[in-house]
């Protein structure tokens, strides 16, 4: 027989009660809301053994066809500010930070490589290009992947 585990996608409001609850438990020792597993299960009314029992066998489902992930590369200026004003950009675009690279600075230009998931935007990849290209600190930007 295969031990292999079986994956289902179910809608949320057809599992029972106790599946909603752990992944809620687990949401808020991920984002640091609580600190204990205890603490967890206190303020979500589940017991501890519950939780131990269920917690590796749900998770909640990220529906990627309605995730847009697109990894930009900048060159900037090596100037105070550069990569804060290219953050704001990202927030006022309501797009979610997922990672940041950047190699240590020379001849005055500093590499940096963001990927961004961009499905809560607004506006197209060329607005949002042309707003990174006026922002003060930026030479230049590209899209690499998405």
């Amino acid at each position: 027989m295969n031990s292999y585990p079986k994956y289902y996608i179910v809608e949320a409001s057809a599992l029972p009660e106790i599946f909603l609850k752990v992944t809620e438990a687990k949401r808020m020792l991920a984002t640091g809301e609580v600190d204990t597993v205890n603490e967890a299960c206190k303020i979500i009314d589940i017991s501890r053994s519950a939780f131990y029992k269920y917690r590796d066998a749900v998770q909640p489902f990220r529906n990627m066809n309605n995730s847009r992930i697109i990894t930009f590369q900048f060159l900037l200026r090596d100037e105070p500010g550069a990569l804060s004003n290219i953050l704001a950009a990202l927030a006022q675009h309501n797009t979610n930070l997922m990672t940041i690279n950047s190699i240590t600075p020379s001849n005055g230009c500093a590499v940096v490589t963001i990927a961004a998931e961009t499905s809560q935007t607004s506006v197209s990849l060329d607005e949002m290009l042309r707003t990174f290209q006026m922002t003060p600190g930026v030479i230049k930007v590209e899209v690499l992947a998405g």
